[in-house]
């Protein structure tokens, strides 16, 4: 006789029938299940947009505040110092506390804090037990506004990112990302990586931080949100005390520049002698993040292409079928109001590189000319939708998105419309999108690896080739050096 596990046999009565409890069983109903996204209420303070959501779960609240005004708003002459912006304002002490005096305080009072930028904008979150509030809010409000821009700290700064400029060379995928922006964004600030140009004494003097600081800390550019254990009516005067503090802004910020994208196809070659070849193709693409049926159509087409997994086509065709590689992806940007890519990144052997493009390449082709399957498709859609409840883990999550929503002037309820749309995809539609934005004789095509392993003559055979000098790594220079001192953006 065969083990296994032993089903529990059905009750019945003494003449073989089931017992009438199986039948109230099998007549159970439950209502449908619903759920209602939790809103953050709005209110405006001097002129300043604040999301409340209360969460009285536990006795924190959760304090966020964005500026637009990262880098891409300023000429390359200021683009270390607004890099730099984030972590200065975290470590740089204020005006009339030391940094060592700022983080007793900040310990005293068991305050998280981080700070992070990106190209447009910058950001902090800070969280307190909401019995300090107040004085949490006070001595934050002091660091984002009055900052002291300590010159041990600039120099720290600089020393560590001098360090990153130095081993950039050293990682090949980094490498293969910031040479792929350069090709295709050139001198604009999405192609920008910083140099040793960039980090001079008077590229982050404290005249210069002090007036980017002045441009981007100030009302007109401020959104701030707020969740936890507290309500409006406790809110409000201590937000009044905050925005007290940040002045109005002096002038509107300058526009970010609109990239002249390279769209002629190519292949290029950084040659290093290492064991795995790093692969990045694309080409610029026109769709933006939009409430259009073509967007979402490009969502669901970018999984099946490559970024869903191990049930996406490029991978399993360069991976399960062919052994190429362990990993690769497609990618789909779709920026509001500039160019953004489309294309594919891998890894493998240099003797397999100029295959394992060639795979890829034909895999576009396939979904340009015939569109997916249906179960493809349902596979897909059903990805985004049974991961929908994770985009509301946490009041924070939520109120930070709505942030997101209203800095890219979308609609509040885009999350709803976005999965919406993405329901409503079918086959055709993300046949037109790929037959109208995929295009793979068009790619720009960049490979890091060892050249003659590849073989030159087998990356002719993708189109017109050209090196591209880059400095091999090297021992690392005299200078100043940062210590174990950083923060989120740094």
């Amino acid at each position: 006789m065969m083990a296994g596990v032993a089903v529990p046999s059905v009750p019945t009565s003494a003449g073989g029938q089931e017992r009438p409890e199986r039948e109230r069983i099998e007549r159970l109903s439950q209502a449908p299940i619903t759920f209602d996204q939790p809103d953050p209420d709005r209110f405006d303070v001097r002129g300043v947009p604040v999301l409340l959501l209360e969460d009285r779960d536990l006795p924190l609240v959760t304090v966020l505040v964005g500026f637009e005004g990262g880098y891409g708003h300023f000429p390359r002459e200021d683009y270390a110092a607004a890099t730099a912006m984030p972590s200065l304002l975290r470590y740089g002490g204020t005006s009339d506390m030391d940094p060592a005096a700022v983080d007793a305080e900040l310990e005293t009072y068991a305050i998280q804090l981080s700070f992070g930028s990106g190209g447009g904008a910058i950001s902090s979150t800070m969280n307190t037990l909401s019995e300090h509030l107040e004085v949490s809010m006070d001595i934050w409000g002091r660091m984002l506004t009055d900052p002291g821009f300590d010159t041990d700290e600039i120099d720290i700064w600089r020393g560590r990112q001098l360090e990153s400029v130095r081993r950039r060379p050293d990682d090949p995928s980094t490498l293969a990302f910031s040479e792929f922006n350069r090709l295709l964004y050139g001198d604009h600030p999405i192609g920008w990586e910083m140099d040793e140009a960039d980090l001079t004494p008077e590229a982050l003097s404290r005249e210069r931080l002090e007036r980017l600081h002045r441009r981007i800390v100030c009302r007109d550019n401020m959104l701030v949100g707020v969740t936890g254990d507290v309500s409006w009516r406790e809110l409000r005067s201590v937000m009044e005390r905050l925005l007290e503090r940040v002045p109005e802004c002096e002038a509107p910020l300058p526009e970010p520049p609109l990239p002249d994208v390279r769209r002629e196809a190519g292949v290029f070659v950084i040659d290093r002698k290492i064991e795995q070849a790093v692969v990045v193709l694309a080409h610029p693409t026109d769709l933006p993040l939009a409430d259009d049926p073509a967007y979402f159509a490009a969502t669901i087409g970018n999984a099946i292409l490559g970024a869903g997994g191990f049930s996406s086509r490029i991978l399993s065709r360069v991976r399960t079928e062919r052994g190429f590689a362990y990993s690769a992806s497609s990618l789909w940007t779709t920026p509001r109001t500039y160019p953004g890519l489309l294309g594919a990144v891998t890894r493998t052997r240099p003797e397999t590189a100029v295959s394992a493009i060639e795979v890829i390449l034909e895999t576009m082709r396939e979904l340009r000319s015939q569109p997916p399957t249906e179960e493809e498709v349902t596979t897909a859609v059903d990805r985004i939708t049974n991961g929908f409840v994770f985009n509301f883990d946490s009041p924070a999550q939520i109120v930070s998105r709505t942030m997101f929503y209203l800095a890219q002037d979308l609609p509040a309820d885009w999350l709803e419309r976005y999965l919406r749309g993405v329901q409503a995809v079918d086959a055709r539609g993300i046949g037109r999108v790929f037959a109208d934005h995929l295009r793979p004789d068009d790619m720009t095509i960049l490979v890091v690896g060892d050249a003659e392993r590849i073989g030159w003559e087998a990356l002719e055979s993708l189109g017109p080739v050209s090196r591209l000098d880059v400095p091999e790594p090297g021992p690392p220079e005299s200078g100043p050096r940062g210590g174990p001192v950083g923060g989120v953006g740094s």
